[in-house]
């Protein structure tokens, strides 16, 4: 069986709860490594987080509205 792992939002600068305005993909999609995740949106710009990994998305934590920071959990 394959590891499970935790993808994280990673360093996004020094911004606390940030909001996300999209979420590119679902449970039960296949990613590559750098595929884009979501987007999130500070006051100043809107970025995309990217992948670490390759693999299959077993489950979402975050939908749009929500607000995330550094170290949240995404999936």
């Amino acid at each position: 069986m394959a590891e499970i792992k935790q993808v994280l939002v990673p360093d996004i600068g020094n911004y606390k709860d940030v909001s996300v305005i999209e979420v590119m993909v679902k449970a039960g999609d296949t990613v590559n490594a750098e595929d884009n995740l979501l987007t999130v949106e500070t006051d100043k710009a809107a970025m995309e987080v990217p992948s670490p990994y390759s693999g299959v998305i077993k489950e979402m934590k975050v939908k749009i509205g929500d607000k995330v920071s550094q170290g949240s959990l995404i999936c």
